[in-house]
């Protein structure tokens, strides 16, 4: 289609939705960004946003998400100044250690192997090397260190991508409930939300999170569908030298602007009832459980007070590979499905806008079209 005159929806403002309703206002086309209630108020606001491509994945994966790195890299040297990113968008490495009777050395070996930046640290080297840990909470066998990684506030990078897409044209609509693409005669027109609205468009980017696989199923696409439910703390302002990003046995921990955590973990999620959709109850004893096991594996082992949290589902294909591009059978409707949303936002959103306006494959995406599982018909 023509740049000039292509008219898009993109369905989500989460860092994916942002991500390509940027790239393709940026290129000319004519972009309405339609969101069920607000800029990353769903998957995005609650995501730890580690920057990485750590431990054994298919090498196709690997090399995307290292790709994905690279963008944030360039977007820190051009937007770094802007919206809070100087505090929100960090490269300080990751460090990771194993739980007691499992061991680490195979997954550092392995990193070593594939070129990716990868560091073994003894429990005393640990400080040297990212201060802010206590180092008689790490294993006894050691650490691994990835210089490479970091983490990005993504409600923040959300905010410095529609800045620009606002500045190029681009028109953003909050509020509206769910949107609903529109198909006819193979191909979709657009897109009803909720509230009423109604959107004409040549081609539709679904960016919703874990509800992708709810919103193609009504068009009898299906996508196998993994996604559980996770629970983000964020503390108080709290005084700790920690820079990197933590991903220990019992907690995640990274830091936050203001100089607050945000923390996670799966023992936790784990415990998050679930009373129906969109309806979770997280009990006081989970949220002190996490704030204790956080202050375990810091320097000086600070007391930390609850900010606040989010709860809701994150999104994961079935298969735990991304879930990227244009939908078999229905002419102009695109997915963004994945659960490295954060590392892979920048450059799913640039490569997803190219193929929109150009119609040209990136072979980079090859391995994680839609078309990968069961046809529509």
């Amino acid at each position: 289609m023509s740049t000039s005159t292509a008219r898009v929806v993109v369905v989500g403002a989460g860092i994916l939705g942002a991500s390509t309703a940027a790239h393709l206002a940026r290129a000319g086309a004519s972009v309405d960004l339609v969101t069920e209630a607000d800029v990353a108020s769903g998957a995005s606001g609650r995501s730890l946003s580690w920057l990485n491509s750590a431990g054994a994945r298919s090498d196709a994966y690997h090399l995307l998400r290292t790709v994905g790195i690279d963008r944030w890299h360039t977007f820190a040297a051009r937007h770094g100044h802007e919206g809070g990113l100087r505090e929100g968008l960090r490269f300080d490495g990751g460090l990771t250690w194993a739980a007691p009777g499992e061991s680490f050395r195979e997954r550092h070996a392995h990193e070593l192997a594939i070129g990716y930046d990868s560091v073994w640290l003894a429990p005393e080297q640990v400080a040297a090397w990212t201060p802010g840990v206590d180092p008689s909470a790490v294993a006894a066998e050691g650490a691994v260190f990835n210089p490479g990684e970091g983490w990005v506030d993504l409600p923040l990078a959300a905010g410095v991508l529609l800045a620009g897409f606002r500045a190029a044209g681009g028109r953003l609509h909050t509020g509206t409930g769910r949107a609903h693409p529109v198909v006819e005669g193979g191909r979709v027109t657009g897109v009803t939300t909720d509230s009423g609205a109604t959107f004409a468009a040549d081609a539709v980017v679904l960016a919703t999170g874990p509800r992708v696989p709810r919103d193609v199923a009504e068009l009898g696409l299906t996508v196998p569908d993994d996604s559980p439910v996770s629970l983000l703390l964020r503390t108080g302002p709290v005084d700790v030298a920690l820079r990197a990003v933590l991903n220990t046995p019992r907690v995640a921990v990274r830091p936050a602007p203001g100089g607050a955590l945000v923390l996670d973990s799966a023992w936790s999620e784990e415990e998050v009832v679930i009373h129906g959709e969109g309806d979770y109850e997280v009990k006081d004893s989970t949220l002190e459980g996490l704030l204790a096991e956080a202050s375990r594996v810091l320097a000086g082992n600070p007391g930390l007070q609850l900010d606040g949290y989010g709860v809701g589902r994150k999104p994961i294909p079935g298969d735990g590979e991304p879930v990227v591009g244009a939908v078999d059978g229905v002419e102009g409707l695109h997915v963004l499905f994945t659960h490295s949303g954060a590392t892979l936002g920048l450059v799913l959103g640039e490569f997803t806008a190219r193929e929109v306006l150009t119609g040209r494959p990136n072979p980079l995406l090859a391995p994680f079209r839609p078309g990968r599982f069961t046809a529509r018909f």
